[in-house]
């Protein structure tokens, strides 16, 4: 550590856990003199960096939020008016300080563990039935990425559950939809063989059209009636997906009762900053027949092993980890906070409050239409929502004198102008923006009253938000406990150690998370013009910097908005590499069997055939298969998809010699980034051999998990695969014309969580990240030290070390005993711990990854309850406990079941809630016993339940 590190305020110290003295005792603990020594012995030698990472020079955290306060007021503040997707909301400071804000919403993992996630997964079940209500559908699901990519997953959906032949192939979109919605839907369509069409309307459909995509309001804000246009899809035999607006959705009669098949949109309007351009969480809708196939994940209720009612995933099956290539989405990451935000939103103004604020829109949106055409100007939409679209008048002209009025508008390609209000926009705004095309420095005269300009059969008359959950949480108080209710039900890392494997819960500190609410950020829409965001492209830049010396890459794009999402991205430029050099035959993907899931889920999607390549018995890739199967496919070799350190947690010595395999076939090498953790400052994509990898900033650069998401998975490329970067239809950026299409609706993706990477960056520094990197690999050989033995490692590398993460192999244990890693991970949740990653990458093991933000104290407690639980399993093996009849078999102990006034367990309750001292001060209580996931499979149930079911715990509690 330099002496700048190890200044009193240096952020080095804040985010590393062990400090000086505890990180020699585990080094004694492992038999290694000295941190270089481990570091030495883990990572092979011919794939070290020569030169350090010292760059950026590590700022402490008052210089780091000075700097970003100067590149914060380059962001010009206009008042944009643009709409198309993307809208002014205000943030209940409520819901802004005790979820946005708050570690307690935004570190917890995705709810995989439900008994101590039933807060998370209540908020969620809130958003699926919101979604649900507003637009009319049978069953939303938990948030997909951003609208565009929920209209391309709605495309894929109607294709799976088509009863066309397979030969139907084209999709037909009518009339006017976003430019972003245009574009992903093209990048989609084409890898998998889809045509997407374009029409102004469709009197006549096809025989091999499967599917049509409107929207409603469409992309110029006319508002029209679809329903005529669904009738005949249906008659045709297609399936229908509406693009919608929720808000828009407590005025306008809902597209599920004009009979779509999928409606889709962003919930972006309730709460959520823009941001420019994200993390915005998207709904998706659909009807009950094709619940099974729809992506991203569901919340559903079931029970607990005592009866009471709890929530989990349902569906489980369609997760991609299991699926893999046979998977219908490469969806991992959700906008799971973000969903949390407008859930809450929708709880804390209620249907009353919700269409009070459509109707204010509405009606300010109406009085602007008015005073414009009586200017002499054409207004375009007989009927709309919150946008109109005018004509009469030079374009050019008029921003000249917009933007001299620090106002945007949207500028469309026939000359005509768009202007959307939304909820910020006040009656001055619609003064202001009469004045530009007024042209004079006059206050136009506002009527006061103007006629709704959404016609009579189209205004909503049915109920929505009626369940109680909607109606009771009126005033903050009533809100703020509710909202505190549901936290005290999970554990985030603001509790304790979350130690997954190859999920990197590391410390979110306060200081990076602090600048996402600072409205020179969080206010600015995605499509201003570039020069009105100079400080977010200032921090692209210095962040596009950095990530090629961490990488060793050329360049790189931040535009995917997820990890699963970069691999696509990756991939998809890989094919456009080789189809600009007529290879339009490299169609194949070699992907170890250890891979991620979502790596054979989006070779798919990228139109790949996937061949799998077997690893060895020290968790290894085979190199012999390898071999040969580049071999066979040597003249359709795309591809290599590899994961480094490998995903059983070593550092691979054949790394570079699998590179050049591939390599010398004509295939390209993705690495996945999942484990960039144990890479950063010590080697990098580039020396291993690869060509392109993503990054999960949300894994290795600190933004928080925020239950399942936010995520962001830029990527980086060799300097021969730069010009095919991800492009976008709005502003410029990535490849330019040789660019591959977006890959997100935004240019930048979710840019507002950049700023928490940044931070991280910036703050630690060259010098820290490497220390982040060797302290990572230190905590995870510190707990194979204390584990192993009692407990089998299943794999290691070099004298015998892991790299950051480990695997604990359960199966033996099963075996002797019959219990298995699930009740493991359910017994530790007793001990206030969330699991290791439970049977990934091998069944019947727990895959843990301590991070390098753990103390000692924390991972000797981790191990602590791990030795313990090891002692219980030996009772059952040794005879002297019973094998069904078990603490083990039973966790989680809730209070109500340890309190009870029966008790018949062969085990005390003290023994049940404090198997360890600590825990007496110290106690987490899961909120529900073991959940019953087959039960809730076979008794589906997606929005909230009746009131009765509560009868035990009133809302608000």
């Amino acid at each position: 550590m330099t002496d700048a590190q190890a200044a009193p305020d240096a952020f080095t110290l804040r985010h590393v856990g062990p400090g000086p003295a505890d990180r020699d005792a585990m080094l004694r603990a492992l038999g290694v003199p000295t941190l270089d020594a481990l570091v030495d012995q883990v990572v092979p030698p011919h794939i070290r960096r020569a030169d350090p990472l010292v760059q950026p020079r590590a700022e402490t955290e008052a210089e780091f939020l000075a700097r970003l306060r100067t590149l914060e007021s380059m962001n010009a503040p206009f008042r944009s008016f643009i709409g198309t997707g993307y809208y002014g909301t205000h943030t209940p400071a409520v819901i802004q300080r005790m979820v946005l804000e708050n570690p307690g919403w935004y570190t917890p993992y995705t709810p995989y563990q439900a008994e101590i996630a039933q807060g998370r997964l209540e908020a969620l079940l809130t958003f699926q039935t919101a979604v649900s209500d507003l637009t009319g559908m049978d069953v939303a699901n938990a948030s997909l990425l951003d609208e565009a990519t929920a209209a391309a997953e709605a495309m894929t959906l109607l294709r799976r559950v088509s009863k066309k032949p397979a030969s139907a192939l084209r999709f037909l979109v009518v009339g006017e939809v976003f430019p972003q919605t245009r574009e992903l839907l093209v990048s989609r369509a084409e890898p998998l063989g889809l045509t997407v069409e374009f029409a102004a309307e469709a009197t006549t459909l096809a025989d091999d059209v499967y599917g049509v995509l409107v929207q409603y309001p469409d992309g110029y804000g006319a508002v029209t009636d679809i329903a005529p246009l669904i009738t005949r899809a249906h008659d045709a035999g297609a399936l229908v997906a509406v693009g919608s607006d929720l808000l828009a959705l407590t005025l306008l009669v809902p597209p599920g009762e004009l009979g779509a098949d999928v409606v889709y949109g962003s919930a972006q309007r309730f709460g959520v900053p823009l941001g420019y351009g994200g993390p915005h969480a998207a709904f998706f809708a659909t009807r009950e027949a094709y619940v099974r196939q729809s992506p991203g994940r569901i919340i559903g209720v079931s029970v607990d092993a005592q009866g009471t009612p709890a929530y989990r995933m349902a569906l489980q099956t369609r997760e991609q980890h299991i699926r893999r290539e046979k998977a219908t989405s490469n969806i991992c990451t959700a906008q799971a906070l973000l969903a949390n935000i407008a859930a809450f939103y929708a709880v804390h103004h209620g249907a009353e409050g919700l269409t009070h604020i459509a109707s204010r829109v509405h009606g300010r949106a109406a009085r602007l239409a008015g005073v414009l055409t009586s200017m002499g100007l054409t207004q375009h939409n007989a009927a709309f929502f919150d946008t109109i679209r005018v004509s009469g008048v030079d374009a050019g002209t008029v921003r000249a004198a917009a933007e001299a009025a620090r106002i945007n508008l949207r500028y469309l390609a026939d000359g005509s102008i768009g202007i959307s209000l939304d909820e910020t926009a006040t009656d001055a705004d619609v003064s202001a923006v009469a004045n530009v095309f007024a042209s004079t420095g006059c206050a136009v005269q506002l009527d006061g009253a103007t006629a709704s300009a959404i016609p009579t059969g189209l205004r909503r008359a049915s109920a929505f938000l009626t369940h109680p959950v909607f109606t009771t949480h009126r005033s903050e108080l009533q809100l703020t406990r509710y909202i505190r209710h549901l936290e005290r039900k999970d554990i985030g890392l603001d509790t304790s150690m979350i130690p997954l494997g190859s999920c990197t819960m590391k410390l979110n500190a306060a200081a990076e998370m602090l600048p996402i609410t600072w409205a020179g950020f969080a206010a600015l829409h995605p499509f201003v013009p570039v020069e009105q965001a100079a400080g977010y492209a200032a921090i692209f830049a210095d962040m596009e910097r950095i990530l090629c010396d961490v990488t060793g890459f050329a360049a790189v794009s931040l535009q995917p908005n997820s990890g699963a999402q970069g691999e696509l991205a990756g991939l998809n430029v890989i094919r456009a590499y080789h189809r600009s050099r007529g290879d339009v035959h490299r169609t194949v993907a070699l992907i170890p069997s250890s891979a991620h899931g979502t790596n054979p889920a989006s070779a798919v999607m990228a139109g790949m055939k996937v061949v799998v390549v077997a690893c060895d018995a020290n968790g290894n890739v085979d190199v012999a298969d390898l071999r040969a199967k580049a071999a066979e496919h040597a003249d359709t070799l795309a591809a290599l998809m590899v994961t480094y350190p490998s995903t059983h947690g070593v550092y691979e010595d054949a790394i570079r010699e699998i590179c050049e395999i591939v390599h010398a076939h004509g295939g390209q090498v993705y690495m996945d980034g999942a484990n960039m953790n144990a890479q950063v400052g010590l080697t990098s994509p580039a020396l291993i051999g690869a060509d392109v990898c993503h990054l999960n900033l949300h894994k290795t650069f600190a933004i928080p998990h925020g239950g399942g998401g936010p995520g962001m998975g830029p990527i980086g490329v060799a300097s021969h695969l730069a010009p095919y970067l991800p492009s976008h239809p709005v502003v410029a950026t990535g490849g330019g014309a040789t660019g591959i299409h977006a890959v997100a609706a935004a240019p930048w993706g979710s840019a507002l969580i950049l700023l928490i990477s940044y931070a991280y960056m910036s703050m630690l520094g060259g010098d820290g990240m490497t220390e982040a990197t060797r302290h990572a690999i230190l905590n995870a050989n510190y707990i194979k030290a204390r584990l192993e033995g009692p407990y089998a490692v299943l794999y290691t590398g070099r004298h015998g070390r892991v790299a950051h993460e480990l695997i604990l192999d359960l199966r033996p244990l099963k075996q002797a005993s019959g219990i298995d890693e699930m009740d493991v991970a359910k017994r530790l949740m007793d001990f206030g711990f969330h699991a290791p990653t439970v049977s990934f990458p091998v069944p019947g093991t727990l895959m843990s990854e301590p991070t390098e933000s753990e103390d000692r104290a924390e991972l000797d407690r981790f191990c602590d309850a791990m030795l313990a639980i090891r002692a219980e399993i030996q009772s059952v093996v040794d005879g002297t406990v019973d094998a069904k009849d078990n603490a083990l078999k039973h966790a989680p102990h809730t209070a109500a079941v340890v309190m009870a006034d029966e008790w018949t367990r062969p085990y005390s309750r003290s023994h049940a809630a404090f198997p360890l001292p600590y825990l007496r001060t110290h106690k987490v209580w899961p909120a529900v016993g073991r959940v019953d996931n087959p039960y809730g499979d076979r008794n589906l149930v997606c929005a909230c339940p009746p009131m009765a079911e509560y009868a035990e715990e009133p809302v608000g509690v």
